[in-house]
């Protein structure tokens, strides 16, 4: 991977256990981090996210080579992972820190963006309305260590086994069939 042409995308989809697992096994993803975006509070924690007082999104930071996979591969990628129709809401996870938004870092992502929900709107992949909020990116932060990579090191535990594992499942099985997993 050439590090020189390392591009970010800052997207929120829901847990961002589910968004991460998925983007780490594309071609061209170098790194794939959990954190925060969208809000107020400097170095907010997960608890203080949780209480959706911060104004954060639970987010993944994409470090990706555009050689290999471009944004807007990766934004049909977002659109398959979550329900985009659901406000402030992904399954059970309740709350504006679960809202659908892309971060976007430049102008030409911000097109791109809205050109990729457009699409997908008019193909109705998922019944409604999309909701996702298509905004500039400002301020990422880390997520605490324990959540990076936490559905690797935690497949058994009840949620990871119920809402991400499915997800996964469901994730390899398109992508898979494209050739854009590792």
């Amino acid at each position: 991977m050439d590090n020189n042409h390392l591009e970010h995308a800052t997207i929120a989809g829901g847990c961002f256990w589910c968004v991460e697992s998925c983007f780490h096994m594309l071609k061209g993803v170098s790194s794939v981090t959990s954190g925060y975006s969208g809000g107020h509070k400097d170095n907010p924690t997960y608890e203080e996210v949780c209480t959706g007082t911060t104004g954060h999104a639970e987010v993944v930071e994409i470090t990706f080579d555009p050689k290999i996979i471009s944004y807007k591969q990766l934004l049909e990628v977002f659109w398959f992972l979550h329900n985009p129709t659901t406000l402030n809401r992904q399954g059970n996870d309740v709350g504006t820190q679960y809202r659908s938004a892309i971060f976007y870092h430049s102008e030409k992502q911000k097109l791109e963006a809205e050109e990729s929900m457009k699409a997908s709107e008019a193909k109705q992949e998922w019944n409604g309305k999309y909701v996702t909020e298509i905004v500039p990116f400002q301020k990422f932060w880390p997520a605490e260590a324990y959540h990076q990579g936490y559905y690797n090191a935690n497949p058994n535990q009840p949620y990871c086994s119920a809402v991400v594992g499915p997800k996964i499942q469901k994730f390899k099985k398109h992508f898979g069939e494209l050739g854009w997993l590792k």
